[in-house]
């Protein structure tokens, strides 16, 4: 007798059991919940099709797949493939990939005595969404005014609309134990450095989370520091700054529902540059991106500065302020950085009752709420005029950094300035300041310098960092993203030159 063809045989029949009784289970655990859709399905050979009624488009499945069931005769899953007119139909074993289909909107069609193999039907999920919109928080005056929505596929098809070329390259991976979220990872090959493009790979393929609802989950997962309140990603809306920044050798990520675009590696400049300052002359968008950075130091020194000259070195006030100063100040029964605090947390209370309000509503509060409130507490005698002017300024300015997760930061790092002056006066604020700026020159961003091109010292990135030169003069891509094609295509000078009017 044969016994090694019957114990073959034996083990092929428990392991199509168990494989059939794996799908069975998968398939009872999607069937207890009510929106799960199960029936069967043509006499001739009968059909067992199942999927959930929310995630399927019940006009699809009317009008592309029960006609073709109902008329056809089939011996096997194979023949479904030929019949129906939908490319993207596979056939599988597998319970887990069968389940996780099921969750992305596929349909699972089953043959009676041949339960252990499944065809799943994709494309057939239904796409709802919010439609193209202008951008919240990135707004311009001139340019584009698209923006990403929480489709990751309508979000790479508007880059690859402004990036038709075959190097635009996508790697798409899931993150998420439970979510099982789609990320997708987008570069220019030729241009990347692949080292960066790796890194990013690496980083999210090593996340261990049940859910990713939001790209910002995946912004605190794969940072270079945890711990710093500067980002060290671009959270961007734009597709146009997402595309433009893609040919100069970075890398973008992408999250399913999530309607923003993480870009990196970045430097602590480019939070300070509006993409809106490339569709101006380079000598506009000079002058305003150095006010941005005069109206950053200004919203983060100024309290700090009042708290720190009024406490302790009262006598570096010119002789014309000082008695504004005292007739402002007169009757006040708090220390500078009592009322300096009481008034910035008023600041932070309208910020946030207004942002999470209706729109409407939060415009009104903040308005009102700023009048009255600052009205109120100069005739009651708790602030100075002066103070109020200083902080309402300085809350101005805060809201001038284009990117909005600095603006967090710049409302943070205040409160340490403001304590440092009332513990050191001048001192105090040097001494943070210098944490500060120790502590940035050592973070980095995907592994490249965070505070570049000032440290460690690039000219040649200079020329788009603080100030804006013309594009004729940026020839180059930047050195900080190491790309395999430094180069940008310029027409031949000379040609240029040469051009002269039709008259001539």
């Amino acid at each position: 007798m044969d016994f090694t063809s019957d114990n073959q045989n034996e083990r092929h029949f428990f392991k199509e059991k168990q494989r059939k009784q794996s799908i069975h289970d998968a398939l009872e655990l999607c069937g207890r919940s009510a929106d799960y859709f199960s029936f069967s399905y043509s006499a001739a050979h009968p059909l067992r099709l199942s999927y959930f009624k929310t995630l399927v488009d019940s006009e699809y499945v009317h009008r592309d797949v029960l006609p073709y069931l109902a008329h056809e005769s089939f011996s096997c899953l194979e023949d479904i493939k030929k019949a129906l007119p939908i490319e993207d139909i596979t056939l599988t074993d597998d319970a887990a990939a069968i389940q996780q289909a099921l969750m992305k909107g596929a349909i699972v069609v089953q043959q009676d005595g041949n339960e252990a193999h499944c065809a799943l039907i994709h494309g057939l999920a239904r796409e709802e969404g919010r439609s193209i919109n202008t951008p919240e928080t990135e707004f311009s005056v001139v340019g584009p005014k698209e923006a990403f929505v929480e489709s990751v596929d309508i979000n790479i098809r508007l880059i690859r609309k402004r990036l038709p070329i075959p190097e635009l390259q996508v790697r798409e991976l899931q993150v998420g134990e439970r979510s099982k979220t789609r990320v997708a990872i987008l570069h220019v090959e030729g241009i990347a450095d692949i080292e960066n493009v790796n890194t990013v790979i690496q980083r999210i393929q090593e996340i261990s989370y049940d859910i990713i609802p939001d790209s910002s989950f995946i912004t605190q997962m794969i940072e270079d520091n945890r711990n710093s309140p500067f980002p060290q990603l671009v959270d961007t809306e734009r597709p146009d700054r997402v595309a433009s920044v893609l040919s100069e050798g970075k890398v973008a990520i992408l999250v399913d529902g999530s309607p923003q675009a993480l870009t990196g590696p970045t430097t602590l400049v480019e939070f300070f540059s509006a993409f809106e300052d490339y569709f101006l002359t380079w000598y506009l968008a000079s002058a305003f991106r150095l006010i941005r950075l005069f109206s950053v130091f200004f919203s983060v020194l100024s309290t700090p500065l009042y708290v720190a000259i009024l406490t302790y070195h009262y006598e570096m006030i010119p002789d014309d302020l000082i008695n504004a100063l005292i007739a402002s100040r007169s009757g006040i029964p708090f220390p500078p950085i009592i009322e300096t605090i009481v008034l910035e947390l008023a600041i932070e209370l309208l910020r946030e009752a207004g942002a999470r309000l209706p729109t409407k509503v939060g415009q009104t509060i903040g308005i009102v709420g700023g009048i009255v409130i600052g009205t109120a507490a100069v005739q009651a005698g708790l602030t100075s005029n002066v103070l109020l002017i200083i902080v309402a300024l300085a809350a101005l300015a805060s809201f001038t950094t284009p990117v909005y997760q600095m603006s967090n930061t710049i409302r943070l790092i205040r409160f340490p300035f403001l304590l440092a002056a009332q513990a050191y006066g001048l001192l105090g604020i040097s001494i943070c300041f210098a944490f500060i700026l120790s502590h940035l020159l050592r973070m980095t961003s995907l592994g490249r310098p965070y505070v570049s091109p000032i440290y460690p010292l690039r000219t040649r990135d200079l020329k788009d960092a603080l100030i804006r030169l013309p594009f004729s003069k940026q020839a180059g891509r930047p050195i900080m993203t190491r790309t395999h094609n430094r180069l940008r295509f310029q027409p031949d000078r000379k040609q240029s030159e040469e051009k002269q009017d039709i008259e001539d």
